[in-house]
């Protein structure tokens, strides 16, 4: 009996690109893939938006101190995880047109492929491995 071959997904339930042997770097069927994955993830961004506005929208009435605090609270940290994802959605309309324009997939830094692998895991990515990891020890130093 045939064992069938698991398709590997990514963080937004699509399956992940298989480069074919030969196959050229951010062909127009990756760049396809990867608009894909970015319009899915700004998909799923904007619906937790439009559950965050109904959640803050509630109007829980809190006659106990401690529970309006942890209310307040919970809104608060609500607030600040839809900014983060309102600039997200942002680096993602920007992924999205750099695609169009022929610019994705090579690191800022250097010029070199950012590979496939990398951006399945973080399609916004702008940096290859090296590049990151060398800026965020380069940032760590200055932090200490």
């Amino acid at each position: 009996m045939e064992e069938k071959a698991k398709i590997e997904l990514n963080f937004v339930g699509i399956p992940c690109y298989k480069v074919k042997n030969g196959e050229e770097y951010m062909n127009p069927s990756q760049q396809k893939h990867f608009i894909q994955v970015l319009t899915t993830w700004k998909s799923m961004l904007m619906k937790d938006a439009d559950k965050a506005v109904d959640y803050l929208h509630e109007n829980k009435n809190c006659p106990d101190p401690l529970d309006r605090a942890a209310h307040e609270d919970e809104q608060f940290f609500e607030l600040r995880t839809r900014d983060r994802e309102r600039k997200l959605i942002a680096k993602i309309d920007q992924t999205i047109e750099a695609i169009l324009k022929d610019d994705y997939g090579f690191c800022s830094s250097c010029d070199r492929e950012i590979g496939i692998g990398r951006l399945e895991a973080r399609p916004t990515a702008t940096q290859c491995i090296d590049c990151k990891t060398f800026s965020e020890i380069k940032e760590n130093r200055e932090v200490y």
